[in-house]
């Protein structure tokens, strides 16, 4: 599976934490940008490539990581892509229970999410890295209403 790889200034090291843990998974990793650190890039410059190829990818074996602040204007640029679902991560609510489904795993089982767009002020190296490795190996379920779901969700762009 090609994991496409995109943040601005505010995503920009954990991006670059998170890509090489990505590829030592066993995953092809692409990186759209930013290449450096640039205090005033613009998200958009980078994030809509990536969805764009995810969105472009018939074969669906295509998702993204996108890396912002708050990981919320990323996900705006994404999902304004056909066929791109895009959820944002900033961390699990305080009340989680132990044995509850994450967040994570709810977005790939129901939503089949394809863009993860993460909070970067808000998640450390260590809890993203667990966070994206949850998401990448979670399947989608496949159940009838979930698929029925998502079809609702393309008719209607």
């Amino acid at each position: 599976m090609r994991i496409i790889f995109a943040c601005d200034h505010a995503g920009f090291e954990l991006k670059e934490h998170l890509k090489h843990n990505v590829s030592s998974w066993g995953y092809d990793v692409e990186d759209m940008g930013a290449f450096t650190y640039e205090a005033q890039d613009d998200y958009p410059d980078y994030v809509a490539p990536a969805a764009r190829a995810v969105s472009e990818d018939n074969l669906q074996q295509t998702r993204a990581i996108i890396i912002g602040g708050t990981g919320q204007g990323e996900a705006i640029v994404a999902n304004r892509f056909a066929r791109v679902r895009a959820v944002v991560y900033a961390g699990e609510p305080r009340s989680s229970q132990t044995n509850a489904p994450t967040i994570l795993m709810i977005t790939r089982e129901h939503n089949d999410a394809n863009v993860l767009s993460l909070g970067a002020r808000f998640l450390d190296a260590q809890t993203a890295e667990a966070a994206v490795r949850t998401w990448l190996e979670t399947p989608f379920s496949n159940e009838e209403r979930h698929v029925r779901r998502i079809q609702k969700i393309e008719s209607s762009r």
